[in-house]
């Protein structure tokens, strides 16, 4: 069961970087919520544009999984068509607390889609060919110098007709955007019942860890990565998920 986020709830004499440990696996699903505008709609949405790119019989990947809220959204979403999921994190905490919640999955559908998690750093990773790649919230951890690559091997992996979800936060390059909305994004975790110093602390945390782009940047890194087209289908403040097209 996922607990109440209160990790930041106590002041620190020194911030250590954020990262995703036993602490963080416990609450993870309450913060994430709690944190990210649209969230649920987008974990949702990713089962709905699933069921669309992939196709039958073919390996889907969900890179930077997580608890893999996003590979249970496409589970309960996808027919069953011979399709396998590989889910794959670097935080062995989260993988351990995600093969428990999809195996309370299995017995909660009928004839469930083939998922396995592995615990391996991405970057690393020798894709196979698929349909379809989730990268939900992931790629903002990864060095900024390895990005290219990891979208290069993404593209080169999918299928005629593949497509890549891909969802992050965002810079902006106009300061008066910029300051708007991350100041709606502080205003959304106060109603969310998170106080001046959690955000604080937790903004200290995650300042040298996860380092955000802007959405132009995406946008020419995808053409670059050799995707063909890519678009916005949701934007909430300052966090948003593009399809990019093989």
């Amino acid at each position: 069961m996922s607990e109440v986020d209160n990790l930041f709830a106590n002041p620190f004499s020194k911030v250590n970087d954020f990262t995703f440990d036993h602490a963080v696996a416990r609450v993870f699903p309450d913060m994430i919520k709690r944190s990210v505008p649209g969230y649920p709609t987008i974990i949702e949405s990713i089962g709905v544009i699933a069921r669309q790119y992939a196709q039958p019989d073919t390996l889907i990947y969900d890179l930077g999984c997580s608890l893999g809220a996003a590979t249970q959204s496409m589970r309960r979403h996808l027919p069953q068509q011979g399709n396998r999921i590989l889910a794959v994190d670097n935080a062995e905490a989260m993988v351990e607390r995600c093969r428990e919640y999809l195996s309370a999955q299995d017995a909660m559908l009928e004839e469930p889609i083939a998922a396995e998690v592995i615990c391996a750093d991405i970057t690393e990773l020798t894709l196979q060919p698929c349909s379809l790649v989730v990268l939900n919230f992931t790629l903002q951890f990864v060095p900024p110098e390895q990005r290219l690559a990891l979208l290069r091997q993404i593209r080169q992996a999918l299928l005629p007709g593949g497509a890549l979800i891909l969802s992050e936060k965002l810079t902006f390059t106009d300061s008066q955007t910029q300051n708007s909305l991350e100041a709606l994004h502080y205003g959304f975790k106060r109603a969310n019942g998170y106080s001046e110093l959690e955000i604080a602390q937790k903004r200290t945390a995650i300042e040298n860890v996860m380092r955000p782009d802007p959405l132009e940047v995406h946008q020419q890194r995808l053409l670059d990565a050799g995707f063909s087209h890519s678009h916005l289908w949701f934007q909430c403040l300052n966090f948003c998920s593009m399809i990019a097209h093989a």
